[in-house]
């Protein structure tokens, strides 16, 4: 598997403020956007996955609506999360 759990406690120890802490939406946006990048790579070599383009376009309304959240409840962590990560939008 592409994603181990250590690398999954890394992004939520850095994003999440610690570890165990996977329900914090910095921590969810950071690891949608993990995927998001991984799924694009896997797109970018194989053009006709179409479940996975499905899977991505998910994953991208997902993070989206958690964005606007986040944004909405803290805009100045919204703009360092958004710069951090290297989001357009």
């Amino acid at each position: 598997m592409y994603l181990s759990t250590e690398k999954k406690e890394e992004i939520f120890k850095k994003f999440g403020g610690n570890a165990k802490n996977t329900g914090s939406t910095e921590g969810q946006i950071a690891l949608f956007t993990h995927r998001i990048n991984h799924l694009t790579d896997h797109l970018k070599k194989n053009r006709k996955d179409y479940g996975t383009q499905k899977a991505l376009l998910d994953l991208v309304g997902k993070r989206k609506s958690l964005l606007t959240y986040f944004m909405n409840k803290d805009i100045v962590q919204y703009r360092v999360l958004i710069k951090e990560l290297g989001i357009r939008k």
